[in-house]
């Protein structure tokens, strides 16, 4: 009976975060399809629709490919071999072992604050990032909990989904933000030129239009993407919490770390949220007050004070 509880919301997680995952293409092109819908357009959408496909995807090969190098320099890691420090990379030998998955590479940072993640999307680049202050200030079994959660987000694939859903938000904020630039050079531009004809005005309140327009399609597109993208790294925190425990064999080992990580969690100078999400404990998700329901909205992790309840009742 141990691990069933979380086991089933594994089940249940594992069929969510892929209708989510599924949905951003499908949010993107819906918000092509609106803004053309809007401007009585829709005949062109047929003939739109091969050149947002090759634009976005080769956009995405670009961004998922060259994410390795650009998240180890982002957080300044560097390599740790066996003869750095014997201890971790033993118990990440150990753990890998016993789970049968190839051995990732091992990067540390300078912090002495805790914190932990993995990345990577194939053998050669899946990575496990500790920072100075977890090695200092976790015992081994806890140090084997949090290194065993980060090792199950490689194995379930979590790296990949979450560098997907990166990518896709990337897209549709830049899409947002060059609409809002064109807007703002509507603003400035358009109105001194149309004096120049009879109908220069009508015809620059008509840009302005679609592109106020274009402004709240993107806006749209983009709440709800971001919305997925939480979705789905919330959910794969509690799998990765219960296949930690499962591969460590200590889940009061794990619940103890997240409790000492999240009263001191580093990396939180690296300001760049899309890698935080995939941090152990987000640094900024632990602060409560009024926020309330809209904190947990958009909150790329779970309640840490309920990962531990979880981990604690088996």
């Amino acid at each position: 009976m141990k691990y069933v509880g979380l086991h089933s919301v594994i089940q249940r997680n594992n069929t969510l975060s892929v209708l989510l995952l599924l949905g951003f293409p499908a949010i993107l092109l819906g918000a092509v399809y609106l803004f053309l819908a809007l401007t009585d357009a829709t005949e062109a959408f047929v003939k739109i629709l091969p050149w947002v496909l090759v634009g976005v995807g080769i956009w995405f090969a670009i961004a998922y490919f060259s994410n390795t190098s650009m998240i180890r320099h982002a957080v300044r890691a560097t390599p740790l071999a066996r003869r750095d420090n014997p201890r971790v990379y033993n118990i990440v030998e150990n753990l890998t072992m016993a789970c049968g998955m190839p051995m990732p590479e091992i990067n540390i940072v300078n912090d002495s604050q805790l914190n932990a993640f993995a990345s990577g999307i194939n053998e050669k680049t899946y990575t496990v990032t500790v920072t100075t202050g977890l090695l200092d200030r976790l015992d081994d079994d806890e140090l084997a909990g949090v290194i065993g959660h980060e090792l199950t987000h490689i194995r379930n694939k979590d790296t990949q989904l979450l560098i997907t859903s990166i990518v896709f938000v990337g897209i549709i904020s830049v899409v947002m933000t060059i609409i809002v630039r064109l807007l703002w050079n509507t603003f400035l531009f358009g109105g001194s030129s149309s004096r120049r004809s009879s109908n220069g005005k009508n015809n620059g309140a008509s840009i302005i239009v679609v592109m106020v327009i274009a402004l709240v399609c993107a806006a749209i597109a983009y709440l709800f993407t971001m919305l997925t993208r939480f979705a789905i790294s919330r959910k794969r925190e509690y799998m990765a919490d219960a296949g930690g425990a499962e591969l460590c064999g200590n889940p009061l080992a794990l619940a103890s770390a997240l409790r000492k990580i999240s009263n001191d969690p580093g990396l939180a100078d690296v300001e760049r949220d899309d890698i935080a999400q995939m941090y152990i404990v987000h640094p900024q998700a632990l602060t409560g007050g009024i926020k309330g329901f809209f904190s947990h909205l958009f909150s790329t992790h779970p309640d840490t004070k309920e990962r531990i309840r979880l981990l604690e009742q088996y």
